[in-house]
């Protein structure tokens, strides 16, 4: 593990230069919109999905760089539902990465156009994939409009502002989070993974692997809410209590969901195995998203 560090920072790097080159440069006019989208990219952030876009290619023998165009297809889309997430109309915060929110800054309108535009962009980058042989453009286009569509991301936004004020069931929570975060985590692996001509039953190993550790970082993270300061998270420490979201600590308590975390971190893990030694370093990404502390 002493090496991962290092290593996501260098992958934070390479995300971010190739970002910088497939976003429209802030001179593009309409200029407002261009720096709108800039700004809310470049905020900050781990670049875990694209991260692992880029470990699952190079896990399946292939070469990252291959699954650039994916890797910042997912962070465009991942950074579009933040902007809209933020939204007065929807969970209301003025901070994210850090900074203040891009309808903080720009106003709601421009922050409405700004998600549009980045969800735009995010399939125009898509689309340039490299086919293989077992997967096409259309593939690749498929994968990420499944993941952003009514079933899935927005589906799980839908169901998080119905949630709010009531009593959740664990079972209620997890669908939740399944399509709010365990899919576009899953299809950033997925993405990776088929630019390097994946086996259809490697996908699926790396299909569980990325759902149990979307719903395994779910919990860590509500479990940051409620024991880290706003400081350290960069966004709205205790805001998920403060509107009567139902969350893992709020069901389970502390305890019990740091269990469920490390119970579900381990269910990844064993879906990695028949990617061998190869899954090393997406097993070293499992560990360190566990025992975060941002």
């Amino acid at each position: 593990m002493s090496d991962l560090k290092p290593w996501l920072k260098a992958q934070q790097k390479l995300v971010d230069a190739a970002l910088k080159r497939q976003l429209p440069r802030e001179n593009v006019r309409p200029s407002t919109i261009h720096k709108a989208m800039r700004y809310s990219i470049f905020a900050g952030g781990k670049r875990l999905r694209p991260i692992l876009c880029l470990a699952a290619a190079e896990a399946c023998g292939g070469d990252p760089k291959n699954a650039l165009l994916p890797a910042c297809a997912v962070e465009i889309m991942h950074t579009y539902s933040l902007v809209h997430d933020d939204l007065p109309c929807m969970d209301d915060d003025d901070l994210r990465r850090g900074r203040p929110t891009s309808h903080k800054v720009y106003g709601e309108g421009v922050a409405v156009l700004t998600g549009d535009a980045l969800l735009t962009e995010a399939f125009i980058i898509i689309a340039q994939t490299p086919a293989t042989k077992r997967y096409s453009a259309k593939d690749y286009v498929s994968e990420l409009a499944i993941t952003g569509g009514s079933r899935n991301l927005i589906g799980g936004q839908i169901l998080d502002l119905e949630g709010e004020g009531k009593s959740l069931t664990k079972k209620q929570l997890i669908q939740i989070h399944e399509a709010k975060t365990a899919a576009l985590l899953t299809s950033s692996i997925r993405l990776g993974a088929m630019t390097a001509n994946i086996t259809p039953a490697k996908l699926q190993a790396l299909t569980d692997f990325g759902y149990n550790l979307g719903l395994a970082f779910q919990v860590i993270d509500d479990i940051l809410d409620v024991t880290q300061t706003t400081e350290q998270l960069g966004k709205t420490a205790g805001k998920d209590e403060a509107v009567d979201k139902s969350t893992y600590p709020a069901i389970l308590g502390l305890d019990k969901s740091r269990k469920e975390a490390a119970r579900l971190t381990k269910k990844s893990l064993d879906a990695l195995k028949p990617l061998g030694k190869k899954a090393t370093r997406l097993e070293q990404i499992a560990h360190h998203l566990l025992d975060r502390d941002y």
